[in-house]
């Protein structure tokens, strides 16, 4: 019976030692994937930022032109 015991014992060692190396491959495996969608969102949010930027400068020359038509007529 102590044998039987020791040999199950032994076994579930050497199966939780396996889901370990699973659980720690899985694990690097994320990290990786998480590092590549912080850069992606990094660059995404760079991205937009300069979109707004440039969509904020077109507001304005837009904005300008409608004052000046607005000012009424321009004398040649």
């Amino acid at each position: 019976m102590l044998e039987a015991s020791l040999s199950q014992l032994e076994q579930l060692v050497s199966d939780l030692v396996q889901h370990n190396q699973a659980l720690l491959s899985s694990n690097e495996s994320l990290k990786a994937e998480l590092a590549s969608a912080r850069d992606e969102n990094d660059s995404l949010q760079l991205n937009l930022m300069e979109q707004e930027e440039k969509h904020g400068a077109t507001a304005a020359r837009i904005q300008a032109l409608v004052e000046r038509v607005s000012a009424g007529p321009v004398s040649a």
